[in-house]
């Protein structure tokens, strides 16, 4: 299993959440300092340092209009770490490309970085989140496919190395593509797909892409991991030659206590996710059949609760459907292992291991607890 550390990079000094309706879109920025931005920003990037120097492999991602995550620019992130680590990969996860207007730039994007890395890059692709597509006057409808299209693009662009080439799509059209440098890593950098709903393993699975999920929980996982499985195997595949991603909130203490304090500093980024339903559902994002599930309250991702109702929960109900490994080494090894063997194996565990008010010391402490005494008992032989 390879490991993965992860920050969201927020900005959590913010005023009582009753004063506003949503963290997400119309947080006026008014309320950020600069100046403490850059201050935090030092911080997140001596701690994926930090974590670069544990052995662990790095990751970024990348949303808009929030103060959950101040990272709008993921490729500029990824370039800095590129430069200023030099063991871990580093993924992005992801690109927003179903928002994005020009495919190629994304690739011209990607392979800078993977050049700077020296064949360092994972890259990964998402849709969108839900209330990113407003700000940008994108169409919520046909996601999914603006997504593929553009996918199928920017892997045209990394592999065709004989000059331009048009490219005349439904949604992407563009003249002379022929990306300047082209990647390090021939033909492509490993490629990652984000999914939450079984119905979207199968394209991922036909494409030998990583399909990874975010808080998904123990059934909601399996699910997933069981139709991409499924795929693979009805189109003569072995079913364990995917290549599966999970990510969780992870603090690892000395004790049990001490992990469980930690972990529940991250649980800020649950709970300060406030959000309208506006913003949640746009019509059109969600296939009518789940958008009418929804509605009739029987959307149950995981636990008979709705799959985004986290704000109400304990710490040890999180930890029981798998969204939160926490406590001592010995501890988040075995919460591991029973979600390993819950969800029938999996390759990639991303560490969400900093959020909200978690300083920089405990911070490091998470990560050097878990390279210690969690990592080497996963390592392949």
């Amino acid at each position: 299993m390879k490991f993965w550390y992860f920050s969201e990079a927020p900005y959590p000094y913010l005023p009582d959440a009753d004063t506003y309706r949503s963290i997400r879109v119309t947080l006026p920025n008014s309320l950020l300092d600069p100046q403490r931005a850059a201050d935090l920003w030092d911080r997140y990037l001596a701690e994926w340092q930090v974590a670069d120097a544990c052995g662990l492999n790095l990751m970024v991602n990348e949303h808009h209009a929030t103060a959950t995550c101040m990272n709008s620019a993921a490729p500029v992130v990824a370039g800095v770490l590129a430069r200023t680590t030099t063991q871990g990969r580093i993924l992005i996860l992801g690109n927003p490309v179903a928002n994005r207007r020009d495919p190629v730039r994304v690739a011209e994007e990607m392979a800078i970085v993977d050049i700077l890395s020296r064949g360092r890059l994972d890259v990964g692709f998402v849709r969108s989140a839900p209330p990113e597509i407003s700000a940008v006057n994108s169409k919520p409808v046909q996601m999914n496919e603006r997504m593929w299209e553009a996918i199928d693009l920017i892997c045209a662009a990394w592999t065709r190395h004989d000059g331009p080439f048009n490219w005349e799509g439904r949604f992407f059209q563009h003249r002379q593509v022929n990306i300047w440098p082209r990647p390090m890593q021939q033909p492509t950098p490993p490629i990652w797909i984000t999914a939450m709903s079984p119905g979207s393993a199968a394209r991922i699975a036909d494409n030998s892409f990583v399909i990874a999920t975010f808080l998904a929980g123990y059934e909601g996982t399996a699910n997933l991991f069981d139709s991409y499985r499924e795929r693979l195997a009805a189109t003569g595949r072995d079913p364990q030659d995917g290549k599966t991603a999970y990510a969780a909130l992870v603090y690892t203490g000395k004790t049990d206590a001490e992990g469980e304090a930690g972990a529940r500093q991250l649980l800020w980024y649950l709970h300060s996710n406030k959000l309208p339903p506006e913003y949640l559902y746009p019509p059109g994002y969600m296939p009518y059949a789940a958008r009418a599930s929804v509605l009739r309250g029987a959307a149950q991702l995981r636990g008979g609760r709705p799959s985004h109702d986290f704000r109400s929960e304990t710490l040890q109900s999180l930890i029981n459907d798998g969204i939160v490994f926490a406590g001592s080494a010995r501890t988040v090894r075995s919460q591991i292992e029973k979600f390993h063997e819950n969800v029938g194996g999996l390759d990639h565990l991303i560490l969400m291991g900093q959020a909200g008010f978690l300083d920089h010391d405990d911070t490091v402490r998470g990560i050097e607890n878990f390279a210690e005494g969690v990592a080497p008992h996963f390592k392949e032989p």
